[in-house]
């Protein structure tokens, strides 16, 4: 029974990452009407490292055993990807299909967990991520996918996120501060070129909503890399469908995205997914 409950030793910090990041988009998609997608990834994390400086000189320590930077610096790469797809995909998306997209994460992630990492999915594990997936899909319903930039953005960060999950896990060992530190500073490298280039000067009365962002995201990273130290990236995938239901409350305070039927029955369906995978663990 102790070995099973140490499974999801993670999720506590997964659902408060969920809150934290769900706050965090809904101010995205305000400000990415008027800011470049990169601005915004750019601006993120300069506030995050403001943000990780005391942390980074009280664990300092810490960096004079780092573990793998080659694979911090993979892992920085890919999510440095999938933030600024994901910005650019709100920008240009409604906010339920940008969600609802960035669902099929979880099967990606399980499927690169057991081909990668070596690690173990049972039957009922694969049944619950295969039945919220359905879920999502009952709730996206027959919605017209034209091509363009912004659906390209929103799978681009499906896979580019999935792979920075799963370099997570394998660091599992590594200091969280270490790893904040590598993905603040990489975020800035990689995106301060183009971010320069295509830069809107912040008005005023936007920086509060832009410090929001940075500190909300450098919140809910840390609560990201406590959840993926303590619990397998096969536990925590199918609880991550969680973060939908935050997202359609959302959508309705926030845009005034009134939820369907079609949304409840898609809720109830991922529900009752994530009930059966906590049945079978017991």
């Amino acid at each position: 029974m102790a070995a099973q409950d140490q499974g999801y030793a993670g999720a506590p910090w997964l659902i408060a990452d969920m809150v934290l990041i769900t706050a965090m988009t809904a101010i995205v998609k305000l400000q990415g009407v008027n800011y470049p997608a990169v601005q915004l990834v750019f601006l993120r994390a300069l506030i995050g490292c403001v943000l990780i400086v005391p942390f980074v000189w009280l664990n300092r320590r810490d960096f004079a055993v780092m573990h793998q930077p080659w694979r911090n610096a993979g892992r920085v790469a890919c999510n440095a990807v999938a933030l600024t797809c994901n910005f650019a995909a709100l920008a240009a998306l409604p906010l339920a299909l940008v969600t609802a997209i960035s669902f099929t994460r979880q099967p990606v992630t399980m499927l690169l967990a057991v081909t990668l990492l070596r690690e173990k999915v049972t039957r009922w594990g694969w049944a619950g991520a295969a039945l919220a997936f359905g879920g999502v899909m009952v709730m996206v319903g027959p919605v017209a996918l034209l091509p363009g930039l912004g659906l390209l953005a929103a799978f681009g960060s499906v896979v580019f996120g999935s792979l920075a999950t799963i370099q997570t896990r394998a660091l599992r060992g590594e200091s969280a501060v270490v790893m904040m530190l590598f993905y603040v500073v990489g975020l800035l490298v990689l995106a301060g070129p183009p971010a320069l280039t295509l830069w809107v000067p912040v008005r005023g009365a936007d920086w509060p909503a832009l410090l929001a962002i940075g500190v909300l995201a450098q919140a809910g990273q840390f609560c990201f890399l406590r959840a993926y130290r303590h619990s397998p990236a096969s536990v925590l995938a199918p609880l991550s469908y969680g973060a939908l239901i935050l997202s359609t409350a959302t959508g309705w305070l926030v845009y005034g995205e009134t939820p369907t039927t079609a949304t409840f029955a898609g809720i109830a369906v991922i529900i009752a997914a994530l009930r059966i995978v906590q049945i079978a663990r017991r």
